[in-house]
């Protein structure tokens, strides 16, 4: 079963919702141009461009994302730029929180496009164990990615210190294996697509 249907979402229902929680990243995004809160807004920029990817495929690709999967994504970019108004700052839990949420949708990413390009090639046949290995490894590579990056970004984001980059690389891991375990079914849709875009490749 889709997170959409597990959720009882609707089109209809997810459009209504996505657009609410757009416009409040909007109007944090307005809120750090007025204060001059630079990680405010470049959070709140990367997070609006995140949710219109779903639309963009939708135009570009006809291919709609589930619902639940929609809000699920715009709900962690929203809950990630939250963040930022102190709530990081404040709460050690809260940290905690967004990035076992984020860490669910990169292991859902990565975990679509690697079972896409295994049903792809007949010369590629996974263990459903390794398949396991290799969410759990590839969020745990994108986390340290991300870690580097914030260190590169400068005084736009806040880097917390050695204690904080391991208590985000661990809750990473626990989105990556709630994934793992409950998750992998939910990103049949996303299968599909990658799926038929290698296709295309092949074709053109």
């Amino acid at each position: 079963m889709t997170l959409g249907g597990a959720l009882g979402l609707s089109e209809s229902h997810e459009r209504a919702l996505v657009r609410v929680l757009q416009a409040v990243l909007a109007g944090l995004f307005g809120y750090g141009l007025a204060t001059l809160r630079a990680p405010l807004v470049a959070s709140g920029a990367v997070g609006l461009g995140v949710t219109f990817l779903p639309a963009l495929l939708r135009r570009e690709y006809g291919y709609r994302m589930d619902a639940g999967l929609v809000v699920w994504v715009t709900l962690s970019m929203l809950l990630h730029v939250v963040g930022f108004l102190g709530f990081y700052d404040r709460y050690q839990w809260y940290d905690e929180i967004t990035h076992t949420l984020s860490a669910t949708v990169v292991a859902g990413l990565g975990y679509a496009a690697f079972r896409a390009l295994e049903l792809h090639s007949a010369d590629i046949e996974v263990p459903s164990e390794f398949r396991t290995v290799f969410i759990v490894v590839f969020v745990l590579a994108a986390g340290v990615f991300w870690e580097v990056l914030e260190f590169a970004l400068g005084g736009l984001v806040t880097v917390y210190g050695i204690d904080d980059i391991v208590t985000d690389l661990m809750f990473n891991g626990v989105g990556a294996i709630l994934v793992a375990l409950y998750g992998t079914g939910r990103v049949d849709g996303l299968v599909g697509f990658f799926g038929n875009r290698l296709r295309d490749g092949d074709d053109g």
